[in-house]
């Protein structure tokens, strides 16, 4: 589902080294954690008002989701000077996700049908919302080879205002991103929730044997 609003608030926090020049490094740092909201209901309709009622707000579209990814980077630049020019030294971008996930608290006394209906949702929205983060990490870590990648500048300001410029882009390019994986997943939901649900009912009647 929609990832939360990113936050590039922290990531420009700026130092100028001493003026000698030293090789440019990278080190991102990524965190990942996982919280859960309790839905009850003992038939379809009434789990999926459930999660209409208590699952995770998205500020971009307004309503409530089955489950969503907030994502936050931040991080450091360092600049060095390279004679009369000026250089990233160091890029660090750390990343924070947050997956929001559902969880039935009267799974364990579904009937079989809603629970094989449940248990296929859950699993998918999971699939779902660590796609999401894997998409961030991917930004991350190729921000932070951008960051390293760009040619020195006259002085540290403008080398600074280029940093400010590739950070702005790279925030676009994570949202299309996201989005466009949004989209893709919402035109194929209910053909893929017909093929999960068709393989768990393989797999049950094949355990049985």
């Amino acid at each position: 589902m929609p990832t939360g609003r990113i936050s590039f608030a922290a990531l420009l926090v700026l130092s100028i080294a001493a003026s000698h020049f030293s090789s440019a490094r990278a080190d991102t740092v990524v965190s990942k954690s996982i919280t859960y909201f309790s839905v009850g209901g003992r038939t379809a309709e009434e789990l999926d008002k459930a999660l209409s009622a208590r699952g995770p707000m998205m500020n971009s579209t307004g309503a409530r989701h089955p489950g969503a990814t907030r994502i936050k980077f931040g991080g450091t630049i360092t600049y060095v000077k390279h004679g009369n020019r000026c250089a990233v030294g160091s890029a660090k971008v750390t990343l924070s996700t947050k997956l929001i996930l559902p969880r039935w608290k009267n799974r364990g006394t579904a009937n079989r049908d809603l629970a094989l209906v449940w248990d296929t949702l859950a699993s998918d929205i999971k699939r779902h919302e660590e796609r999401h983060a894997e998409i961030a990490r991917n930004h991350a870590r190729k921000l932070e080879k951008d960051f390293l990648a760009l040619r020195p500048e006259a002085d540290c300001e403008r080398m600074q205002a280029r940093v400010a410029r590739l950070s702005e882009t790279a925030i676009q390019e994570h949202d299309r991103d996201q989005a466009r994986f949004d989209k893709t997943e919402a035109a194929n939901f209910d053909r893929r929730m017909i093929r999960l649900l068709q393989h768990r009912l393989d797999a049950m009647t094949k355990a049985k044997r």
